[in-house]
This record gives structure tokens, C-alpha cells and sequence, in this order.
């Protein structure tokens, strides 16, 4: 008998992950804006919210990286498809190179 060739456990919890590190990074990065635009001067850099911030973006990367390795997993997983882990490794590269331009561009200005 054929059995149909299941998802890779792996990828599904790196595309869930990727797609939640997006929404954290995305939030974290619209609040870092708005906070820097309500306040004249710019954000405090030694203010609670503001050090609330930095970790918000800190765990959305980490999240990344996480569901970026599970993407590595499981496409070396056999007899298992590989479009869940293709999917979350894109959407979590994505979304770690658009934060690390972000930074660049940070720094620059």
C-alpha cells in the first residue's frame, strides 16, 4: 500500500514560528516608532518601556533564528514534504534580513 507522504513536524512549527516572529518583530518596531514620534527628543534609552522594547525585538529574533533551524531539520527529514519547512525558512530569513537592514539604516542616520 502507498501511504501519502505527511508534512514534516519540523517544518510546520518553523513556518508557526516564523510567521509569530514576523508579528513580534513587526509590532515591536511600529511601538519603537510611535514611542520615538510621541516623545520630543526621541525615546529615553535608559526607560523601562524603551528596555521593554529592545527585549520585544530581541525575542522576535530569536524566535527567527529558532524556526530558521527548524527549517534546516526538516528539510534533511526524509520521506516527508518539504513545503512547510521551504516556507519558514524563507519567511524567517525574510524577516530577519529586513530587521538587520533596519538596523544598518539605524545606525546611518
Amino acid at each position: 500500500m502507498n501511504t501519502p507522504i505527511r508534512h514534516s513536524g519540523w517544518g510546520i512549527a518553523s513556518f508557526i514560528l516564523s510567521l509569530g516572529s514576523g508579528l513580534v518583530l513587526l509590532s515591536g518596531i511600529v511601538l519603537a516608532g510611535v514611542m520615538s514620534a510621541s516623545t520630543p527628543g526621541g525615546m529615553d534609552e535608559n526607560a523601562p518601556s524603551t528596555i521593554l522594547v529592545g527585549l520585544v525585538l530581541m525575542f522576535g529574533l530569536l524566535m527567527g533564528l529558532i524556526a530558521l533551524a527548524f527549517s534546516v531539520v526538516s528539510l534533511f527529514q526524509a520521506q516527508r514534504r518539504r513545503v512547510f519547512g521551504i516556507l519558514g525558512g524563507v519567511f524567517s530569513l525574510a524577516a530577519l534580513v529586513l530587521v538587520a537592514l533596519l538596523m544598518v539604516l539605524g545606525s546611518l542616520a
